[in-house]
């Protein structure tokens, strides 16, 4: 594990404790809320007696909501405190899930063709190479496997939600594949079930343009399924400055899914 895998499981372990919404274990689930949570996209297919890999998502949402599809699951998290909540999860709905700590720049504890479905949740920004990632994804997953990615907008990465200029946002970086985004405040406004926020220091982050990840994606074998860009909550009246505003403007999410076609090359 190198420098950048302990800064940020330090970091992350410090969102877990802080409640990040992400850390959050879901408890309301039966098949289709489960179903509905993973794939709003329509694109997942039937999982049950399928393994599927949760790539570094942990926190005890994903894990269980494919278990209750009756999914094979592992879940790869770099951070023990996300792990803690999945195990907490699936004794709550008395589901069998493997969870396993690991940086996901490192697939070699699973061999060759190991996963039909890799769900791989909003983290490829926490990594300097998304190449390095899915040079490991393409190693794992069985030919027809599918691949669920989710990282920052690239067009969005790096902005603010309070620099509204009054006619937009400010860009303030250049757009750069691969950049480590470096922010004037570099914490993250965590809000509690209380309503309460506290600042705690966030992760290191790095853009991943949209051409360099698709075109990895191809060579690796994927056919590319479908991109969705999105926020959570858009809504062009709310105060300019607000993160719903910003959203109208910068959808701050991209979403992809894809499917292995054939073995990744040297395979």
């Amino acid at each position: 594990m190198d420098d950048i895998a302990r800064h940020n499981m330090a970091r992350w372990d410090e969102l877990v404790a802080a409640d990040i919404e992400y850390s959050r274990p879901w408890l309301d689930l039966d098949a289709a809320t489960a179903r509905q949570r993973l794939d709003p996209e329509g694109k997942m297919g039937e999982v049950a007696g399928a393994d599927v890999l949760c790539l570094a998502g942990g926190g005890g949402q994903q894990s269980v909501a494919f278990a209750l599809l009756g999914a094979n699951v592992t879940v790869l998290e770099l951070s023990r405190a996300q792990l803690a909540r999945d195990e907490q999860a699936a004794k709550h709905y008395d589901v069998r899930i493997r969870t396993l700590h690991g940086d996901m720049r490192d697939l070699s504890a699973f061999g060759a063709d190991a996963f039909d479905l890799v769900w791989h949740a909003h983290s490829l920004c926490f990594v300097p190479s998304a190449e390095d990632v899915l040079d490991q994804v393409a190693a794992v997953i069985r030919p027809g496997g599918k691949y669920k990615v989710s990282w920052s907008n690239p067009f969005y990465h790096g902005m603010e939600d309070n620099e509204w200029t009054g006619a937009g946002y400010l860009v303030r970086r250049p757009y750069v594949h691969g950049d480590e985004m470096v922010y004037d405040d570099p914490r993250w406004g965590v809000v509690d079930r209380e309503g309460n926020v506290r600042q705690v220091p966030g992760p290191r982050e790095w853009r991943h343009a949209l051409g360099p990840v698709v075109n990895a994606l191809i060579a690796r074998g994927f056919a590319i399924l479908g991109l969705w860009e999105h926020g959570d909550s858009p809504d062009p009246d709310a105060e300019p400055g607000t993160w719903n505003h910003y959203q109208f403007f910068c959808p701050p999410w991209v979403t992809l899914w894809a499917q292995q076609q054939q073995p990744a090359p040297g395979q």
